[in-house]
C-alpha cells in the first residue's frame, strides 16, 4: 500500500510535470495540502522535504515553498550530450506496432539517438506516467501514439508543459484534435469510403460495418462508410452499424455477429472491419456458423497487416505503410529536433502534417454477389 507521504508526494510532482506550478512559483501551504489529502502536518513535511532533497522545490524562510526551474536542473544532468528520443505507443509487441516501431527505431540508431518505448495499454493514466518520466528525464524530442483519441484527453497539461520547454513532439496514426499537433496519419475517411465502396460494386447492399469509436481513425472511417453508401444510394440499416470500445474489441463484435448469424434471416452478404485483428475474430465466427468466405460473406479489413496472409482466407483490405510510417516519423522528429535547438522556433514552424492516402488491397476474402 502506497505511503499517505507518497501520495502528497507524487501530486506535487504531477502538478510540476503538468505546468499548474511553474518555475519559482510558490506551491501550496502546508496547511492547504493537509487539508487536501486529509494527512498530518508531519506527512506534508516529509513530503516536502524529499522533493527539496530531490530538487523538485526549495524554500524560502517566511515565504514558503516554491517550484524549482527544471530546465536549469535538466541541462547539467544532460551535458553528456546523449542523444534521446522516446517513443509512446498505445501497444508495443500487439497487431503492426513492431513494425512501425522497428521502423522509427532503426532510422533513430542510424543517425546517433537512443530510444526509449513507452506502451500505453490505450489507457490514460499509462499515459501520464510515460509523460512523467519524458519530463522528467528530458529526451530531444517525442513521437507519440495517442491514447483514445477520440475522447477527452486528461493529459493535455502534460503536453502543453512540453510546448513550454520546447520539447518537440508528433504524432502517429491519429492525434488530439485539440492540440493541432504535427502528425503522420493515414486517410481513415477515404479507407473507410474505398472498403465500403468495393463491397457496393460487388453488388452487396446489406453490409455490417464494426468501428472502435473511442479512437478517433475509428469514427473516421465510420464516416467513409455512410459516405459511401449515401453516394450510390444504398440505405443504411442503423443496426448494421456496430460501435465498440478498446474494452470491448474481444468481445462485442463477436457477440453481434453471432447473434446476427443465428437469426437465420436477413443476414448480412459482407462486413466491414475496423481493422484485420477484428477480421481475423470475426472469420471464426463465421466458421463455427457454417458459413464460407467469400462464398456466403465478403469481409474486408484493415491496415493490410501480417494476419492479412495468416489465414486460408487472404484479406482483402486497406493498405498501412507501418514500417515506412515509423520510418517517416523518425526522420520528422529528427529534423524538428535539429531545427528548434539553440533557437526560438517551435515546431510547428518547420514542419508539416502528412496525410497517406489509402489504398485497397483485393486479394480473396470479397466477391461479387450473385442477385
Amino acid at each position: 500500500m502506497e505511503t499517505k507521504y507518497n501520495i502528497v508526494k507524487q501530486a506535487i510532482m504531477s502538478k510540476i510535470l503538468d505546468g499548474t506550478f511553474q518555475p519559482h512559483q510558490k506551491i501550496y501551504s502546508e496547511s492547504e495540502l493537509m487539508k487536501q489529502f486529509d494527512v498530518s502536518r508531519h506527512t506534508v513535511r516529509v513530503a516536502i522535504g524529499e522533493l527539496v532533497t530531490q530538487g523538485w522545490l526549495y524554500r524560502e524562510q517566511g515565504a514558503g515553498t516554491f517550484c524549482v526551474d527544471r530546465s536549469e536542473v535538466e541541462t547539467s544532468m544532460n551535458a553528456s550530450n546523449q542523444k534521446n528520443i522516446a517513443i509512446i505507443t498505445t501497444y508495443i509487441s500487439d497487431y503492426i506496432f513492431p513494425s512501425i516501431i522497428r521502423g522509427a527505431e532503426s532510422y533513430l540508431s542510424q543517425h546517433g539517438y537512443h530510444v526509449s518505448l513507452f506502451s500505453t495499454n490505450n489507457n490514460h493514466e499509462n499515459e501520464r506516467k510515460a509523460l512523467n518520466k519524458i519530463l522528467t528525464q528530458r529526451f530531444d524530442g517525442v513521437i507519440i501514439e495517442p491514447t483514445k483519441s477520440a475522447l477527452f484527453n486528461p493529459n493535455i497539461n502534460y503536453y502543453l508543459n512540453l510546448e513550454r520547454k520546447n520539447i518537440p513532439y508528433i504524432m502517429i496514426n491519429a492525434f488530439y484534435d485539440e492540440l493541432d499537433p504535427l502528425s503522420i496519419t493515414m486517410n481513415d475517411e477515404k479507407g473507410g469510403y474505398i472498403q465500403t465502396k468495393h463491397l457496393i460494386e460487388l453488388g452487396h447492399t446489406n453490409i455490417i460495418g464494426f468501428f472502435k469509436t473511442d479512437d478517433i481513425q475509428g469514427n473516421k472511417r465510420m464516416k467513409g462508410f455512410l459516405q459511401a453508401h449515401r453516394e450510390h444510394g444504398v440505405f443504411v440499416d442503423p443496426s448494421n452499424i456496430v460501435i465498440y470500445s478498446s474494452e470491448e474489441k474481444a468481445t462485442k463484435p463477436v457477440e453481434f455477429l453471432q447473434e446476427k448469424l443465428s437469426v437465420g434471416e436477413d443476414v448480412p452478404t459482407a462486413i466491414v472491419c475496423y481493422n484485420d485483428e477484428l477480421a481475423i475474430r470475426l472469420l471464426d465466427v463465421i466458421r463455427e456458423k457454417n458459413l464460407q468466405v467469400p462464398e456466403d460473406i465478403s469481409i474486408v479489413g484493415f491496415d493490410d497487416s501480417f494476419m492479412a496472409n495468416a489465414t486460408e482466407v487472404k484479406l482483402t483490405t486497406i493498405q498501412h505503410p507501418k514500417s515506412k510510417m515509423g520510418e517517416s516519423a523518425a526522420k520528422m522528429i529528427l529534423d524538428i529536433v535539429k531545427a528548434v535547438t539553440g533557437s526560438n522556433k517551435k515546431a510547428r514552424d518547420t514542419a508539416e502534417s502528412i496525410v497517406i492516402d489509402s489504398e485497397l488491397i483485393i486479394r480473396d476474402s470479397t466477391k461479387q454477389i450473385n442477385k
